[in-house]
């Protein structure tokens, strides 16, 4: 008897994994820092990325939740990963003219000028002259 080609789409997920990831997703969109802070304090992945690659960093960052992104920034959460369209957390801030996230983010050394558009890009763009001399101090 020959064995069967693995199937390439993997094993069906976890109903109950996505459930939770989900649950956390959300909680970074609406800056619940303490339950992210605990969440990630009890096993999930601090640069846990949805289907769209977004991390958990760059949807708190989007909706500017600035105690949240520092929260994830102080559990080690990688301030320039990109997305799957090569967005960075801090272009998503300056995009929406969140200054106390794009503060946490330049404090924890986030690159201004990572993805595309860069940061520095989205704030000469969108006429952001407060937040470009965030960027380029």
């Amino acid at each position: 008897m020959s064995e069967m080609p693995p199937d390439p789409s993997g094993p069906a997920p976890d109903p109950g994994v996505v459930e939770l990831a989900g649950r956390v997703f959300t909680l970074a969109r609406t800056g619940d820092a303490a339950s992210l802070a605990s969440y990630v304090d009890a096993g999930v992945p601090v640069n846990l990325t949805n289907e769209k690659g977004d991390t958990l960093l760059m949807l708190a960052a989007y909706h500017g939740h600035a105690d949240a992104v520092r929260v994830l920034l102080e559990r080690g959460a990688d301030a320039d990963r990109l997305n799957d369209r090569g967005q960075s957390p801090i272009a998503g801030a300056v995009f929406k003219g969140e200054e106390a996230v794009v503060r946490a983010l330049v404090e924890s050394g986030a690159d201004p000028r990572a993805g595309h558009p860069t940061a520095v890009d989205a704030a000469v763009m969108f006429e952001r002259p407060d937040l470009l001399v965030l960027l380029e101090p």
